[in-house]
């Protein structure tokens, strides 16, 4: 019975002394209470730290091209002239169709007449002659490429060449098609370096059966070189802050307040085309803001004081610093407005005598002048 008397004891004690200092100092100075406007407005969207598989990659530039094999071009064994062209520029052609008909130059009534196809199937890259044309054996007439399959090739700074074996996956992002990525695995590395950007080829062979990617296009490569297990990593949008001091934003720990943001300063060890892996500043299974990370730099204070937001979570009053309202403050500041509505109660009254005083003197000096005798005259 006793015990429980003392549990119980302890228990009051416990609920009723005030907590100091709820968020300490430089938290509150980095922390961003937004409302419910705030955070439809700036989009805001949060992922989990955590402990996972860490791909280290190589970066390099490059583009799209017409795999090796994969081009044709339709040519007259004998020379005469274009009759009819059935080709047409940046259409598709079956293999075996009829690309053009030539009127060989013999003698006959009519003279005969050769049908080219098609030796693919693709694209009609060109149409290099016209109707009526004279050609020669030695003419490209017709050109095609088959779009299949293409050829992506990447130009990797040569000091990384090393990394690169033979089957490595890599992922590959075409600028003209934003939001679509491409797995393919490294096919082979080119014989030798670029001497002019110091570069060496590295070709991927894409599947591209619906004809999205075309040669020219630019890309970028990601090149998967290995793998670390157990590294704490988050998305690279998250992180913030320049390269000397990078920091994310984490969601408050007290689930009582709603929308808070703390700043907080990581240190960032290697990073991928995805994600950063964190060193240090981070625990697993903190909630990181990524998308609207880079408008909450802009916030300021946000939208809600963290005392509003204290107060509201808690049911009690806090300091504008976040720490909880003692009894003694509370009295100072009952006090300290009290003591300003005094003053400003005498200081109405000492304002209303004064002038009342100032009235009775001015009506007395009018009176008194109106009475003094008037001087007389001889």
């Amino acid at each position: 019975m006793k015990t429980r008397l003392r549990l119980a004891l302890l228990a009051f004690l416990f609920s009723v002394a005030p907590l100091r200092a709820a968020i300490p100092p430089e938290e509150a100075a980095n922390t961003i209470i937004l409302n419910d406007v705030g955070v439809k407005n700036l989009r805001i969207e949060t992922v989990e730290a955590e402990e996972a598989d860490f791909e280290e990659t190589v970066f390099a530039l490059g583009r799209i091209n017409v795999a090796p094999g994969k081009r044709s071009i339709v040519s007259s064994r004998v020379p005469g002239r274009v009759v009819s062209i059935e080709a047409h520029i940046d259409t598709r052609i079956r293999m075996a169709s009829e690309a053009l008909t030539v009127e060989a130059r013999q003698l006959g009534d009519p003279p005969p007449r050769i049908r080219l196809p098609a030796l693919i199937s693709g694209i009609v890259s060109a149409v290099n002659v016209v109707e009526g044309q004279p050609v020669e054996p030695s003419q490209s007439l017709v050109e095609i490429v088959d779009l299949s399959t293409v050829h992506a090739t990447a130009s990797v700074p040569e000091h990384l060449v090393s990394k690169l074996t033979a089957g490595m996956k890599a992922r590959i992002h075409v600028l003209a098609l934003p939001g679509k990525e491409f797995t393919a695995e490294l096919a082979h590395i080119g014989a030798a370096v670029d001497g002019k950007n110091g570069t060496i080829e590295a070709a991927f062979h894409i599947p591209n059966e619906e004809y999205e990617l075309r040669p020219g296009m630019r890309a970028e490569f990601s090149i998967i070189t290995s793998k670390r297990e157990g590294v704490m990593s988050i998305p690279r949008e998250a992180l913030q802050g320049d390269t000397q001091n990078r920091c994310v934003y984490r969601k408050h720990y007290d689930t009582s307040l709603k929308n808070t943001f703390v700043r907080v300063p990581v240190v960032v060890g290697a990073m991928n085309d995805r994600f950063a892996e964190i060193t240090s500043g981070l625990v697993a299974g903190d909630e990181i803001v990524t998308t609207g990370a880079y408008s909450l730099g802009f916030a300021g204070k946000g939208s809600v004081s963290l005392k509003e937001a204290l107060d509201a979570a808690h049911g009690h009053e806090h300091n504008e610093d976040g720490s909880e309202m003692t009894p003694a403050q509370k009295a100072a500041r009952d006090a300290a407005k009290s003591g300003e509505k005094g003053d400003g109660s005498k200081f109405s009254t000492l304002t209303i005598f004064s002038l009342a005083s100032n009235g009775l003197l001015l009506v007395l000096l009018v009176v008194a002048m109106l009475r003094k005798p008037k001087a007389e005259t001889i």
